[in-house]
């Protein structure tokens, strides 16, 4: 596992696509929906938040292939776990754990004692940070027009 700068954000492509035909396939609310915008336009959008301190990503490589990654963002001491994904393949080998593990490391790093994580209704992987002690805060109802 490593922490990567803005110049090897574009090797997450392929995770933000499977995570998206993940999130289109057991999604309750918004099957064919995600993303909203497109992936190129995330990357782009990754390397700011990098270089710009609001970010921190590690990835987990296999034959130099990103097959996980997790997306961290610190603002004001609270901690945002906005991405944490392994390809599925990869998944149940401890990869998700490592990345959740180096996450909170980090969130302690800056002294955040406040994290949140959105999880989509649908997704299994709540049952990850679940065992991390993340709780139910609140449910977030959209409309979208």
């Amino acid at each position: 596992m490593r922490e990567i700068d803005s110049d090897d954000v574009c090797k997450l492509k392929e995770c933000l696509l499977a995570l998206a035909a993940h999130h289109n396939k057991v999604s309750v609310n918004f099957k064919g929906c995600y993303p909203k915008a497109p992936v190129e336009q995330t990357v782009k959008q990754f390397a700011a938040d990098v270089d710009n301190g609001k970010s921190h990503i590690a990835v987990i490589e296999n034959d130099n292939k990103v097959i996980g990654f997790c997306k961290i963002n610190i603002d004001n001491a609270v901690g945002v776990l906005e991405y944490l994904v392994v390809l599925e393949k990869f998944r149940g080998l401890g990869y998700g754990a490592s990345l959740m593990e180096w996450a909170l490391s980090k969130f302690a790093c800056y002294g955040v004692h406040d994290i949140d994580v959105k999880v989509a209704d649908g997704n299994e992987a709540i049952s990850l940070y679940e065992k991390y002690g993340f709780k139910m805060n609140a449910h977030i109802l959209r409309l979208s027009r």
